[in-house]
């Protein structure tokens, strides 16, 4: 599959901004194991690897990565296919979202104190490792239901759902919401969150997600490979895309008048909003402590659940990675890098 320039713009900033220094470990030790990337190319490139261990300035917090997420931008990092139009600098270590436990904070942190669980979206990245560096800006309460394997598939993806679905389209009861790629990461949560705002979801995933599909809530299921979404959709309000190219060049036509359509691997074409009169926004994911938050309720109260679909060791990042490149995980792939831990032994 293609994957056109101006979707990395959405990733601008979000994930593509790769910083030398995000490695960290344990106070004390002068390394701990992470997954480096030393040079630009597939997933065979990463190595697992001691890293050297930086120290958290004032507003940052050190954290005890217990599990890592694996998102579909991580490969396209490792690519360094535009690494100098969004500077990323080698060596690097991929990784955004991290569950863990904090076990050093700056000065300047007042929400987060030595032994809290958290997850976070770590916008530096660093979290394929044993330790990351977050501030609190980007790190929230882990949520109590949930191990810390679920919670490192949460941050990102959840966001992002949101920022899409809530702040960009804000969706509302009674509206109806189609999300192209419902059984994805994003899609997973974005479905959830749209039946939490008391919208009509309707969704599509190939034949054998069908059942998360309606698992998650889902109150129409589309096949993609069966069927075309514009053949039974009709007048959506909103249009959330994880697909991009001719999925997104076909969602305009069945948006109502004064609609929206959010757009995470392309921009929305200016022609074709005109024409059908609606509005389209790309999505620039941005790390949300309070979003998170909110979310970890939501999550807590169990009206969002997480899907993993597989867990793999930090030193089998390549296997992740290569899944990721894909753009067909079933919810998330997280990469566990320790053993779970007593929240109260914390």
């Amino acid at each position: 599959m293609r994957i056109s320039p101006r979707w990395f713009t959405i990733w601008r900033f979000t994930a593509l901004i790769v910083f030398v220094g995000s490695a960290v470990a344990q106070p004390g030790k002068e390394t701990m194991k992470a997954i480096v990337v030393h040079e630009y190319g597939g997933p065979d490139v990463l190595k697992y690897e001691d890293a050297p261990v930086p120290e958290p300035k004032e507003n940052e917090i050190l954290v005890r990565v217990i599990a890592s997420g694996v998102n579909p931008a991580d490969p396209l990092i490792i690519s360094g296919k535009y690494a100098k139009e969004f500077g990323t600098h080698l060596p690097l270590i991929p990784g955004y979202d991290v569950a863990g436990v904090v076990v050093k904070s700056g000065a300047k942190i007042t929400k987060l104190k030595m032994g809290d669980p958290i997850y976070a979206y770590a916008l530096w990245g660093g979290g394929w490792a044993e330790y990351v560096l977050a501030t609190e800006g980007e790190a929230a309460p882990k949520p109590k239901s949930l191990t810390y394997i679920d919670a490192a598939a949460v941050p990102l993806a959840a966001l992002t759902a949101w920022q899409a679905l809530v702040n960009t389209a804000q969706l509302s009861a009674g509206q109806t919401v189609l999300i192209h790629g419902g059984s994805g990461g994003v899609g997973s949560f974005a479905v959830q969150i749209a039946k939490v705002r008391g919208a009509k979801v309707i969704a599509t995933a190939s034949t054998a997600n069908q059942d998360l599909l309606k698992e998650l809530g889902t109150d129409v299921a589309i096949d993609y490979t069966k069927t075309k979404f514009e053949d039974v959709v009709k007048q959506v309000d909103v249009v959330l895309d994880t697909v991009g190219g001719d999925t997104l060049a076909r969602s305009y036509a069945i948006i109502k008048k004064g609609g929206i359509v959010t757009c995470l691997r392309a921009r929305p074409d200016q022609a074709e909003l005109d024409k059908y009169g609606i509005r389209g926004a790309p999505i620039a994911v941005r790390p949300n402590a309070s979003e998170l938050t909110m979310i970890g309720q939501l999550i807590d109260e169990k009206k969002i659940r997480v899907v993993v679909s597989q867990v793999i060791p930090l030193a089998d990042a390549a296997k992740a990675a290569r899944q990721a490149e894909t753009h067909h995980t079933r919810g998330k792939v997280v990469l566990k890098i320790a053993d779970e831990v007593s929240e109260k032994a914390e």
